[in-house]
């Protein structure tokens, strides 16, 4: 019997951050924010196959790192779902993303 493998939904401000960060990546240079979009797919793959590697960091909110980019996806899980509530990048305020709890 296989493993089931969550699928990914994104809240409103963690979709917003994300299409931002892709926007200035693509604006620094041709084709970077089709990296940093790669990148962030391919950390959101592996939370959404094994989420428990991941490590909790707030009650039951875990962050995958992306490679390459100063980000993290912050997640929770619930039924059947992976729910993003962050792509962060490294230096911002953590505040910003608690407070969506």
């Amino acid at each position: 019997m296989g493993e089931v493998r969550l699928n990914p939904y994104f809240r409103k401000a963690a979709r917003f951050e994300y299409d931002e960060a892709a926007d200035w990546y693509e604006e620094q240079r041709a084709g970077l924010g089709q990296e940093f979009v790669f990148e962030v797919a391919r950390a959101l793959a592996r939370a959404c196959e094994a989420p428990l590697q991941f490590p909790l960091v707030l009650r039951d909110i875990r962050r995958a790192r992306v490679q390459r980019f100063p980000y993290s996806i912050f997640f929770r899980l619930r039924t059947g779902q992976l729910i993003v509530l962050a792509v962060f990048h490294a230096r911002r305020d953590p505040r910003i993303w608690r407070a969506r709890t």
